[in-house]
């Protein structure tokens, strides 16, 4: 894990990859809880036999909002920014959905430091993001989060 306190310790990994976090089982009971959260009961998710006959993929699978969700949950694990007075999730650019990410999947993910900017005080830091499922060469997705921190000093 890399430990961040300003913009200057930011800066110095800039175009580099930031690390990988580590791996996370998606459950069924994980997608259940999330379709119920966001009033997404599409069988596909949630329908254990249906899924059996009718989908291509034989099983379940998350939703790919489920996955992006985790991002902090993983970005926690591979970086500890410190000396903050707030965090703000900026934006999401660029996600694309690759492959279905099947119940029972382990996932990861792999950040990238893609930019950094000062803006009057108020780091504006682009990461790269790749969820890799374990045994499987596509990735569920690749895109950028970006976040706005304010360091104390």
């Amino acid at each position: 894990m890399i430990i961040i306190r300003n913009y200057e310790e930011f800066e110095k990994y800039l175009g580099q990859e930031l690390g990988t976090s580590n791996w996370h089982t998606i459950t069924q009971e994980q997608i259940n809880k999330f379709a119920d959260a966001t009033i997404d009961h599409q069988w596909i998710h949630t329908d254990e036999e249906r899924v059996k006959t009718e989908s291509p993929f034989k099983a379940t699978i998350a939703h790919g909002y489920l996955t992006v969700s985790l991002l902090p949950y993983f970005w926690h694990q591979i970086a500890d920014v410190q000396n903050l007075k707030m965090q703000i999730n900026y934006s999401i650019e660029n996600i694309r959905f690759a492959q279905a990410v099947p119940v029972n999947s382990r996932v990861r993910l792999i950040a990238k430091l893609e930019g950094v900017v000062n803006l009057r005080g108020i780091t504006k830091a682009t990461i790269g993001v790749t969820m890799e499922i374990e045994g499987e060469k596509k990735p569920a997705y690749t895109g950028s989060v970006v976040f706005l921190y304010h360091f104390m000093s």
